[in-house]
């Protein structure tokens, strides 16, 4: 039977008849041949058969694009299916589309952005029209492997992964177009731009008001004037509009629903949206992902409707200031907020590519109080997403529709940032949003000082009634546990205060009544239907924490000028609440004299530590090199940045102090910095965060018995409450600021205008999230989601032995060595001892002789190839005589015995052995530190080794598969010849299957189990400060008295009862633009690991 195929040569389609009643006969007669998904390849003139979509789909696209005019035999259509291996009958993907991924790129697009029906049908969009159009076309006649889309689309990722600028780009499209004159490629990196926002997501652009006061959204988009301050929105001239009306801020607004929906928009990363619910741990006393969290797990139980699909979305928001340029005497805080998905593993929430930028709050002055004003679309968005969700097509299950909606778990801020989030004020007597209102404070000379923590201690305790701590017996009981509904009561007292900074509207001071505590608004998250029944709703910022307690510490011990808390006021607190006598100032002759404490290093010992610190050599990839922070004279340790800060409490502290302070200090020094340890383990241990909790306030309550009131900020208080967040919101690392830290090191790198840096950065992300979702299409060139990590060991050889299967990458120059006899048979025993597979054989001969074990069986070569370096599993290792040559140290090993004890060595040669049929096995040949218990000791989690004691001569070989790195520092406590030993957690290693089902541990040292935090009470109370060494520090100021000084200050330190509070501390407040937001112009590190920002709560609060 013939069929009428006229119909598709029509152009006037719209009034036709005749094409009409010829496409749904078309359709009819491919009804039978759609997949089990309901799909079928699509003929129109601009999917040409390389895209598939349902039949409602098919006669959109045909009824609006043409019929394909080469398509003559619809053999994908129900006409003459046995022909369909004919030679003469054009095939979908030949030609120019050859393997080009952009048709995969573009129907999932296009499928998932388009708008959805009730039936699930879409409807076609005009808008990719040119990309169609640049997908269809050659790049140059002749050349098949490339579409002009497909190549533009790759020479713009290099732009963005190798950081080419704008300029270089247009030289280079300059530099092909006169090369190849035939090329069809645009000219400008203008269009190429252009071209590539068509497959992004786009952004909205929101006027604001110049006072900060409102939005020109909804119901205010046609006002000329702010609703509230009537300031006009276009910025004047004389009092007049400049030609071209142009607003004095712009809000950018991401919107979130479609950047949702492209993560279902793809295999690639639908499956992994539903990570969280495979993946979560088995055991409810472990940790590693924030759904193993209480949060999480209540808020399913007060929402089963919302966590009945597993696809809803939980997000996390971080909002934090930077400084758009390198040159930062430019005073300019510029606010992006940044949302991360938790249904993601954890190895890939916290990644850049997944973190979606969604507000730019303009600059140049930080939003402050006034965030919530730039906060009201997403909000709106928010409510809109979880009161009525959104239709979205899911790749990961045929690409059927559901509902999908999204909730906001919490905040992740630095402490600043937090409170113009939160409203709960950072500052003054009630600072510690935890404790609310029962915050253990006392005012001190300049500033406020949180002590008194022995309140949370047993009311039986010996402690409370000792006078040693401030004078004072302890009988406050510990602070009160404040539900949802005590906020929520608290809340309602708060008043209604008028946004902005307009000097006679929200730039106007107020008093704060004593009911509204330290609240200065009701946030407008409390907007969310959910928001006021989540257990942790704002994260104390773990990585701020750590580096201000660092900062604190280093500087108290080391004397620092700067950063010291043992001022000459500190002492004088001591001297008016009539504790440590032998710490107080006193006269001698017309000087002013400040005994030296043993909390702070002698000149001698200061150095010492320096030299320690100088010495330390680490790992490939794990710290920075901390020699650069050490002054050239030895005397201080300057310019350490949170990463770095991070390392010194967790690794060299603890062992740097151990002989430099008294044993009573160094210990608690040494219990804090184990708590962090426990703290940041990627995975934490339930019960270890309980026990933390306890252990922790008798830590602080030693702390105050060792230094003065006046060393107590709000950061060494919070630390209180750190074990109590992370069994509601899971591991730390999760929740802290170093990958939001880092993704604005990202944005800033968008800024190529420096007159417009908010717009830079906003086309800038645009273009780049559209390359980003093109990228995880592409495998033959190097994209974010498939470049080899810095220490890759490469393709795995498949063996039946485990001994063959090698995952070791030599490095470095190939040597052959000539191995003795009884060295090799050594090596070969331990082989052949190591190969498990082999043991049926030996008892019984097996039936079968492979390659594999014929070759084993053989004798390897005489002459074994040595090599300086390798990577094995990731890991870097380097032989210690190559070793001592580098700023890194790489050459440490451990291996685990048969009786759970670990030997520790280092390694001295690499040598590949090779056998029969290019078998070859990669051994370390060690030397070994002895083990027992004289020359290997561990005290306080800290394990130092004899290193001149060698064992295991004639054992001295492992495979290189079975080493696990370590790194080794000097011990100072000890002598020359010992050493402590630091287990390595490499950051990229995970020991998780990617479906989650493994419940097996992670690698090496990451759980907080690994860690024994045990507190000594001890005889601390009976300590005395003044160090022994006769060290005595003048003070150089106008001379004054000490009994002067006192009489003057006593009224300040009367903290018997808050009331005494000064009106300027708690009972006004100015809202200011930069009110509680001093870090709003801190600008972004130029390293990639972190910022270098501390609170200057050490002067005022």
């Amino acid at each position: 039977m013939t069929i009428d195929k006229s119909w598709t040569q029509i152009r006037k389609r719209s009034n036709s008849v005749v094409f009409w009643q010829g496409l749904q006969s078309f359709l009819q007669m491919a009804k039978p041949h759609v997949n089990d998904r309901g799909f079928i390849r699509c003929p129109c003139n601009r999917c040409i058969n390389n895209a598939q979509h349902q039949l409602e789909v098919l006669e959109t696209h045909i009824h609006r694009f043409g019929f394909m005019s080469d398509y003559n035999e619809w053999i994908y259509h129900g006409e003459n299916v046995n022909a369909a291996s004919s030679s003469n009958v054009p095939q979908p993907n030949s030609g120019v589309h050859d393997r080009d991924e952009m048709f995969e790129v573009l129907e999932d697009i296009i499928s998932n952005d388009a708008e959805v029906d009730q039936f699930g049908s879409q409807s076609s969009n005009v808008q990719y029209d040119d990309l169609f159009t640049a997908l269809n076309s050659e790049l140059y006649p002749g050349v098949s492997s490339f579409s002009s889309l497909n190549f533009l689309v790759k020479l713009m990722h290099l732009k963005v992964m190798n950081k080419w600028t704008n300029k270089s780009f247009d030289e280079l499209l300059k530099l092909l177009k006169l090369a190849f004159p035939k090329m069809d490629l645009v000219e400008l990196h203008y269009e190429a731009k252009r071209l590539m926002t068509k497959m992004g997501l786009g952004y909205q652009s929101i006027h604001v008001c110049k006072n900060d006061c409102a939005l020109f959204w909804n119901e205010n988009s046609m006002s000329e004037t702010c609703p509230v301050c009537s300031e006009s929105r276009w910025k004047m001239q004389e009092g007049r509009r400049t030609g071209k009306n142009v607003p004095h801020k712009v809000l950018r607004y991401f919107p979130l629903a479609p950047r949702l929906k492209r993560l279902f928009a793809t295999s690639k990363t639908a499956k992994l949206m539903r990570w969280h619910q495979a993946g979560k741990s088995t055991d409810d006393n472990v940790m590693r992902h924030p759904v193993d969290g209480r949060a999480w797990k209540d808020f399913d139980r007060k929402h089963p409707e919302f966590a009945d699909d597993v696809r809803n979305v939980r997000l996390g928001l971080a909002a934090d200031g930077f400084n758009p340029f390198n040159n930062m005497s430019i005073s300019y805080s510029m606010w992006p907020v940044v949302l991360t998905t938790y249904n993601l593993p954890p190895w890939l929430c916290m990644k850049p590519e997944y973190l979606m930028l969604s507000l730019l709050i303009p600059g140049p002055q930080s939003p402050g109080k006034d965030m919530d004003v730039f906060l009201r679309p997403l909000i709106e968005e928010l409510k809109e997403l979880w009161e009525n969700g959104i239709d979205t097509r899911d790749a990961g299950n045929d690409r059927k529709v559901f509902k999908m909606r999204a909730a906001l778990l919490w905040t992740v801020n630095d402490f600043p940032a937090r409170s113009s989030l939160s409203g709960w004020s950072g500052q003054g007597y009630k600072a510690c949003p935890t404790c609310n209102e029962d915050t253990p404070s006392t005012r001190v000379i300049g500033k406020t000082a949180y002590f008194g923590h022995r309140r949370f201690l047993p009311s039986t305790h010996r402690w409370r009634s000792n006078l040693d701590f401030d004078g004072r017996t302890e009988r406050k009981r510990p602070p009160r546990r404040f539900s949802s509904v005590d906020i929520m009561d608290q809340l309602r007292r708060v008043k209604t205060s008028i946004p902005g900074k307009h000097p006679n509207y929200g730039g106007v001071k107020r008093k704060c009544g004593d009911d509204e505590l330290n609240w200065r608004k009701k946030s407008i998250f409390y907007e969310l239907p959910y928001w006021a029944e989540i257990e942790l709703k704002h994260n104390l910022d773990v990585m701020h924490i750590e580096k201000n307690i660092c900062d604190s510490l280093l500087g108290t011990l080391m004397g620092d000028p700067h950063k010291s808390k043992d001022t000459d006021n500190a002492r004088r607190d001591l001297q008016h609440l009539g504790i440590r006598s032998e710490l107080h100032l006193y006269e001698d002759g017309n000087k002013l004299m400040k005994p030296a404490a043993e909390y702070t290093f002698s000149e001698a010992n200061r150095r010492k530590f320096c030299r320690f610190v100088r010495s330390v050599k680490f790992p490939d990839g794990f710290a920075g090199n901390l020699s650069k922070n050490v002054a050239h004279n030895d005397s201080r340790i300057v310019g350490l940045k949170s990463h770095d800060c991070h390392v010194i409490m967790q690794r060299l502290l603890p062992v740097g102090c151990r002989s430099l302070v008294n044993k009573t200090i160094s210990s608690t020094i040494i219990e804090l910095c184990t708590f962090f340890n426990q703290l940041c383990a990627r995975t934490v241990n339930v019960t270890d965060m309980v026990k933390a909790q306890d252990q922790l306030v008798i830590i602080l309550c030693k702390l105050e018995r060792i230094f003065p009131p006046a060393f107590f900020d709000i950061m060494i208080h919070l630390v209180l409450h750190l074990p109590e967040e992370a069994i509601l919101g899971g591991p730390v690392y999760m929740r802290w600021m170093y990958p939001f830290e880092r993704y604005l090191k990202r944005l800033k790198d968008y800024v190529r205008n420096a007159a417009k840096p908010e717009g830079s950065i906003s086309e800038g992300y645009v273009v780049d999230e559209a390359l980003t979702f093109c990228s995880r299409y592409f495998d033959d060139i190097e994209t974010r989601f498939n470049r080899p990590d810095r220490n890759d060991d490469g393709i795995h050889r498949t063996s039946r032995l485990f001994v063959f299967e090698s995952q070791c990458k030599p490095m470095g120059k190939q040597s052959q060595v000539y191995v003795e006899k009884n060295v090799r048979d050594r090596a070969e025993f331990y082989i052949l001892n190591n190969s498990p597979e082999i043991e049926t054989y030996l008892k019984v001969h097996a039936p079968e002789v492979t390659h594999e074990l014929l070759s084993l069986a053989s004798k390897s070569n005489i002459f074994v190839s040595s090599y300086p370096a390798c990577i094995v599993n990731g890991v870097r290792f380097v032989t210690h005589a190559h070793d001592v040559r580098l700023k890194t140290q790489n050459s440490g090993v451990s291996v685990p015995g048969t009786e759970n004890e670990i030997f520790y060595g280092q390694l001295q040669q690499i040598l590949e052995f090779s056998y029969l049929n290019d078998f070859s096995v990669v051994l370390f040949k060690c030397k070994w530190f002895r083990c027992d218990s004289r020359r290997m000791v561990t005290e306080n989690n800290i394990t130092s080794i004899n290193i001149t004691s060698e064992s295991y001569k004639d054992d001295q070989f492992i495979l290189a598969s079975q080493a696990q790195q370590v790194f080794y520092v000097e011990d100072p406590s000890r002598g020359p010849n010992w050493r402590v030993v630091q287990h390595v957690n490499h950051r990229s290693i995970w020991d998780i299957t990617e479906d989650g089902m493994s419940d097996i541990d992670l690698l090496q040292d990451n759980s907080s189990s690994n860690f024994t935090l045990f507190v000594d009470l001890g005889n601390l109370p009976q300590i005395n400060l003044q160090r022994n060494d006769g060290d005595v520090i003048p003070i150089v100021q106008p001379f004054t008295t000490v009994s002067q000084h006192v009489n003057k200050t006593a009224s300040f330190l009367n903290d018997d009862d808050e009331d005494d509070v000064s009106e300027e501390d708690d009972e006004t407040v100015e809202e200011s633009a930069d009110e509680e937001t001093d870090e709003g112009n801190d600008d972004v590190d130029t390293e990639e690991d972190d910022d270098d920002r501390s609170y200057h709560t050490s002067d005022s609060d």
